[in-house]
C-alpha cells in the first residue's frame, strides 16, 4: 500500500513538473530546439484575438521569446494563411511550418535580438470571411492591440509580414494600405496581380518575392513575375529586394510536395534545406539583377533583421490606402488557370526537347 502511494506522489509531480515546463516553454522560457520536431513546435504557441472591429474577428497563435526579467525588445513577424487554412482556429499553424521560426535555431537568426514573435493570424473562414480588403482594418486592429498588450517588448521599428496564396495577397494588401509599419515583407505566390500604382506606395518597403514556376494556381508568369517588376522598376531600394523562384517545389528534405503552389515550405525552413545547404530547385536574384547566393545560416530571417522602419506605433483607425469594400480580386480565374496550363505544358515540352538534344 505504501509503495503505491510512492508511485502515486511520484507520478503527481512529474505531471506537476510536465505542465510547468510546457507552460515555461510556451511563455518563451526559452525556446525548444529544432530537433524537438514541428509538432512540439507547434506546442509553443498561444492563443489570443484581436478586438471586433467592422463585424470581424481577427484571432492568432503567437510565439513569444520574451523571458522572466527580460528588457530586451523584439521583431514582430506577421503571417498570414492562403485559402482554407483559417477554418478552423489554430489551423494557420497545424498545415503550416512556420513553427520552425520559434525553435533556438532559427530564433537565434534574427540579429540584433536573437529572437522574435511569430504572429499567424486568421481570418475566420468559418464564419464566411476570408482575407480581402474587408479584412484588413480588423488585421490592424488586432496587430495594433497586439503590439499595446506586449509594448515593453515589441520593437516597432522591426514589424514583418509575410504569407502564401491569399496570405501572399493580403501581405502585399497590407503593404498598400499601412506603407509606413512595415520594415520589410515577404509574400509567396500572391494570389493579386497589383497596379504599379498600388506597389509603388510600397517603394520604402524592401520585399522578398517566392514562387513556384510551375505554380497551377497563381501563375508565374501572368502573375507573380508581373509583380517583381513592379517592384523593381517602383521600389527606391531594389537591390535590397528578392525574388526566389522554384523549378520544382520541394520540402526542406528534397522530397516533392503535393503542389507547385507550395513554395511557402522553402521559406518556413529559411531557404535552406534540412542539411544547411542551397534549397533544392532554388534560384535568387536581387532587384537589379544580380545573382543572390545565400550562405547558410543567413537566409530570409537574416535578410528580415537588417531592415527597420521609422514607424511610430500609431493606432490605425481605417483601412488606410484600401478600399474596404473593394472587390477581393484574387487574380486567380478559368482565363489565367487555362493560361498558366499552356505555360507549364509549353515548359515541360521546351525541357524535353532540350534533354533528346533538339
Amino acid at each position: 500500500m505504501k509503495i503505491k502511494k510512492i508511485l502515486a506522489v511520484i507520478m503527481a509531480v512529474t505531471m506537476l513538473f510536465g505542465v510547468f515546463a510546457t507552460a515555461s516553454s510556451a511563455a518563451g522560457e526559452g525556446a525548444l530546439p529544432l530537433s524537438a520536431g514541428i509538432e512540439k513546435l507547434r506546442e509553443q504557441f498561444i492563443y489570443g484575438a484581436g478586438p471586433e472591429t467592422d463585424g470581424i474577428t481577427i484571432d492568432y497563435r503567437y510565439f513569444s521569446p520574451v523571458k522572466d526579467d527580460d528588457d530586451g525588445k523584439y521583431p514582430l513577424v506577421i503571417w498570414l494563411h492562403g485559402l482554407g487554412d483559417g477554418e478552423y482556429e489554430g489551423k494557420q499553424v497545424d498545415n503550416s511550418e512556420i513553427a520552425y521560426w520559434t525553435s533556438a535555431d532559427f530564433q537565434s537568426r534574427f540579429t540584433g535580438s536573437e529572437g522574435a514573435y511569430i504572429l499567424a493570424a486568421r481570418v475566420p473562414e468559418d464564419k464566411g470571411v476570408f482575407w480581402g480588403p474587408a479584412a484588413v482594418y480588423p488585421l490592424r486592429a488586432a496587430v495594433d492591440e497586439f503590439i499595446a498588450l506586449n509594448k515593453d517588448s515589441v520593437d516597432i521599428s522591426r514589424i514583418y509580414i509575410g504569407g502564401y496564396s491569399m496570405g501572399g495577397m493580403m501581405t502585399l494588401r497590407m503593404c498598400v494600405a499601412y506603407p509606413d509599419m512595415f520594415a520589410a515583407a515577404f509574400p509567396i505566390c500572391p494570389a493579386w496581380i497589383p497596379t504599379e500604382e498600388d506597389i509603388a506606395l510600397c517603394a520604402d518597403i524592401p520585399m522578398w518575392l517566392t514562387s513556384g514556376v510551375l505554380d497551377p494556381l497563381v501563375s508565374y508568369r501572368n502573375s507573380v513575375e508581373p509583380t517583381w517588376e513592379k517592384i523593381v522598376k517602383t521600389n527606391n531600394n531594389p537591390e535590397d529586394c528578392r525574388f526566389s523562384t522554384l523549378e520544382m517545389v520541394t520540402y526542406a528534405t528534397g522530397l516533392p510536395t503535393a503542389s507547385s503552389h507550395h513554395a511557402w515550405f522553402a521559406v518556413n525552413y529559411d531557404m535552406f534545406n534540412t542539411k544547411g545547404g542551397d534549397y533544392q530547385y532554388m534560384s535568387t536574384v536581387n532587384g537589379v539583377g544580380e545573382k543572390v547566393k545565400l550562405e547558410y545560416p543567413n537566409g530570409m530571417i537574416y535578410w528580415l533583421s537588417q531592415h527597420t522602419s521609422d514607424f511610430d506605433g500609431s493606432v490605425a483607425t481605417d483601412s488606410g490606402n484600401i478600399d474596404p469594400e473593394g472587390p477581393v480580386d484574387m487574380g486567380i480565374d478559368l482565363g489565367s488557370i487555362l493560361a498558366n496550363i499552356v505555360a507549364i505544358i509549353k515548359d515541360i515540352f521546351l525541357k524535353m526537347l532540350s534533354m533528346l538534344g533538339f
